[in-house]
């Protein structure tokens, strides 16, 4: 049985509307979605790193102190003491400071007598702020390279010594007295670390050699000489 016309014409109407009804409610959904996926990466964006010279020369997170102890060396100065660096790249020729880190000096002293740093590297350069070394870990390319000490950490000496080109300091991490054998020399002025770490030599000779270091260059040994 035939409906009658302005039936049709009706039902034409509504069927008509419910596929438009349909097509705007998949369209909010398509875009709901679209904007969702479109955070995500704005989310998970990495943050700006720092410029080098913002950085701080430091090992990672010290062991327990307990596990670690505090060392204050035996060893005696003459106070003409002088160090000599001797690397692929040349020689570098420093001063020492003892009359602002006599400890950590003579901890120094204590472990190129030793033949500590012998073979060693330079595992961290950062240009225009550090070259940093004397990990034990360097000498085999341990993945850990970074954390390690020689058994001991130092009480930290702070003093009025500033950061130069050429200044010699211990790195040490968060903790003020973690420093062990690990140290660095500045590429340039770092005012910013002035007061923070332990300055204890300044480079004399060699600041050429120094800016030419890469990470890996082997220290092939440290002397200590005495003289003016």
């Amino acid at each position: 049985m035939c409906e009658p016309r302005n039936g049709v014409e009706r039902r034409k109407t509504l069927d008509h509307r419910r596929v438009i009804t349909r097509i705007a409610a998949a369209a909010l959904i398509a875009s709901v979605a679209v904007l969702a996926g479109c955070s995500g990466p704005q989310a998970a964006s990495p943050a700006k790193t720092n410029a080098p010279a913002a950085e701080a020369p430091a090992a990672p997170a010290a062991p327990d102190p307990g596990v670690v102890p505090l060392h204050v060396s035996d060893t005696k100065l003459q106070g003409d003491e002088k160090v000599v660096i001797t690397t692929p790249k040349g020689v570098i020729e420093l001063t020492l400071m003892p009359d602002k880190a006599p400890n950590t000096v003579a901890s120094f002293v204590e472990l190129v007598q030793k033949g500590f740093y012998d073979g060693l590297k330079f595992h961290r350069v950062v240009p225009s702020f550090v070259v940093q070394g004397g990990d034990p870990l360097s000498r085999t390319d341990d993945p850990k390279t970074g954390t390690g000490n020689p058994g001991w950490h130092l009480k930290a000496e702070f003093s009025d010594a500033k950061h130069l080109e050429g200044t010699l300091a211990m790195a040490r991490s968060k903790d003020p007295d973690s420093a062990g054998s690990q140290f660095y020399i500045t590429l340039a002025p770092q005012p910013s670390l002035d007061g923070d770490y332990t300055v204890f030599g300044t480079v004399v000779k060699g600041m050429d050699v120094v800016r030419g270091i890469q990470s890996g260059d082997v220290i092939t040994s440290i002397k200590i000489v005495h003289g003016s």
